[in-house]
């Protein structure tokens, strides 16, 4: 491989695959606090990882598309663990290389992931603008549109358009009621239903709409299986629990995650539950017994005093 001192061999499909492959499984099961230090062996065993993506525009197309999935999902990987400035850089070398080589497909894919990204970080009109850069010629195929939709959702939601939020998650539900198609992209398997209920709850969240919210988020939160990274949806459940006074539910939560919370590997997700329940435990009009609860799934996720 050129660029790294002089001529080395190029990875293979197979072990860049290889490598996405196991990183997903690792993430899935035991979520980014398992995945983060298995990048660097990722990195050993695909140095092209280290070189700027220009300089790798000699390479085949089948392995540049390789190497923009392993990307991507260093990337998403990052995003959980809480790594921002790192995701940020990752996605950004997983778009260039699937330009480079024509994918669109996991162009999109790294988009939207970034568009989230945005909107967590407090950048709403960045996310905005991302996701405008999604759809293309043709029109999407439904589970894609439904995606899109959700993204600008979160967004339009942190930037005060209660309506125009509620509409947007509306149309996604609509859009994913369309079902899977042949041109679905081979990624677009993991954006299913709970996945879906979750984040229409979790935006009609952040529009107080508590109502459609909390039913919505308690279907995603207590979906049967699904990946780690899932559990966000039990701590939005929480903050939104919170957040509409209903203490007897948030009691009930919050006793139900004590016993799990150990192993909260998602950076988000424990950063969800830390702003909460510090909140449940100073609030005055909460219970005792939930303040109590509070102060215990703090001191078990590290922050308690």
């Amino acid at each position: 491989m050129e660029g790294r001192g002089g001529d080395q061999e190029a990875s293979s499909v197979p072990t860049v695959m290889r490598a996405c492959r196991h990183l997903l499984a690792l993430d899935a099961e035991h979520g980014p606090r398992a995945a983060v230090p298995a990048l660097r062996t990722a990195a050993r065993g695909v140095p092209e990882l280290s070189v700027e993506p220009e300089r790798l525009r000699h390479l085949d197309g089948e392995l540049l598309a390789a190497l923009a999935e392993l990307s991507e999902v260093i990337g998403w990987i990052l995003f959980d663990a809480g790594q921002h400035r790192r995701a940020h850089r990752a996605n950004g070398r997983a778009l260039a290389l699937a330009e480079l080589c024509g994918d669109r497909w996991t162009a999109r894919l790294v988009l939207l992931n970034h568009a989230m990204l945005q909107t967590h970080v407090g950048r709403p009109r960045a996310a905005l603008a991302t996701t405008a850069r999604v759809p293309g010629p043709r029109p999407l195929p439904a589970r894609v549109a439904a995606l899109v939709l959700i993204r600008r959702a979160h967004a339009v939601a942190l930037l005060g358009g209660d309506r125009a939020a509620a509409r947007l998650v509306s149309r996604a539900g609509s859009r994913f009621l369309d079902g899977a198609c042949r041109h679905d992209p081979p990624w677009a398997w993991w954006f299913d239903e709970t996945e879906l209920l979750g984040h229409q709850g979790w935006v009609l969240a952040r529009l107080r709409r508590w109502d459609r919210a909390l039913p919505l988020l308690h279907r995603a939160a207590t979906a049967p299986g699904g990946p780690s990274y899932r559990d966000l949806f039990g701590a939005e459940l929480l903050a939104a629990l919170a957040a509409a006074g209903d203490w007897r539910e948030a009691e009930t939560l919050v006793a139900d995650l004590v016993p799990r919370v150990a192993g909260v590997a998602s950076a988000r997700t424990a950063e969800s539950l830390t702003a909460t329940a510090t909140r449940l435990k100073t609030c005055a009009t909460a219970p005792a017994s939930l303040r109590d609860g509070a102060a215990h799934l703090l001191a078990l996720l590290g922050t308690g005093k």
